[in-house]
């Protein structure tokens, strides 16, 4: 799952890099508000870690424009302890906030907390999607109660659409490309891409030819719908 972090503090950045990776997240990491600007404008992420104070302004601007281009899970680090600065972020439309210094632990829990809010996912590791239940410690899928048998790569193309999914999000091909290429030492190209997703919709769509969970956007991508 990609994460993007706001934070200009080196050591700080490079400790949460460390220390999410591990845990099955990509860290984008910038230092100041126009890096962060440029580096959110090519595309999306998951989730984002906004450090509040930084050299060229302030992590309230960039929360801002996240929430101006979508739905997306925000927290925000703060060295201030002041309720006016936490109570800002919150109305800005963040989801959660952390005050430095604080514990890795509590952010993967805190980060956890938020997507399982913005997914749907259950504390028993359920991601439920209309008739779609995933059960993300088990590695399995069903459908009205029905087991569907996937492929590794179907069952993580499956996953990534719907996490990094937000309020009807358009991705593109080279945004799944990018997260898909090696599992299991597997090369993905963009041919490869097309023939998993028609085969992941003759498994998961009642009738892949009107598609109801992954919608083709013509020349630009892929669709979850959100109405679920």
């Amino acid at each position: 799952m990609d994460i993007f972090l706001l934070e200009d503090d080196d050591a700080i950045a490079m400790g949460l890099t460390y220390s999410l990776e591990p845990e099955g997240y990509q860290v984008t990491r910038a230092s100041t508000v126009k890096e962060a600007m440029r580096l959110m404008a090519e595309r999306p992420f998951s989730l984002y870690i906004l450090d509040l104070t930084l050299p060229d302004g302030s992590g309230y601007d960039v929360c801002r424009k996240i929430k101006e281009k979508g739905d997306f899970p925000v927290i925000i680090l703060t060295v201030m302890e002041e309720e006016v600065n936490v109570v800002m972020g919150l109305e800005l439309g963040a989801d959660d906030y952390i005050t430095k210094p604080f514990r890795v632990r509590e952010l993967l829990a805190r980060m956890k907390s938020v997507l399982r809010r913005y997914t749907k996912e259950t504390a028993d590791g359920v991601l439920r999607y209309k008739e779609l239940c995933i059960y993300t410690n088990e590695g399995r899928v069903e459908k009205n109660g029905n087991e569907i048998e996937l492929t590794a790569m179907e069952y993580r193309l499956l996953l990534i659409l719907i996490l990094m999914n937000h309020k009807g999000m358009i991705l593109s091909r080279n945004q799944l490309l990018e997260n898909i290429w090696d599992v299991e030492g597997d090369f993905v190209n963009d041919n490869t891409l097309t023939v998993y997703i028609k085969r992941l919709r003759g498994k998961i769509e009642t009738d892949p030819a009107e598609p109801e969970y992954i919608q083709t956007v013509r020349g630009r991508g892929y669709r979850i719908d959100n109405e679920r």
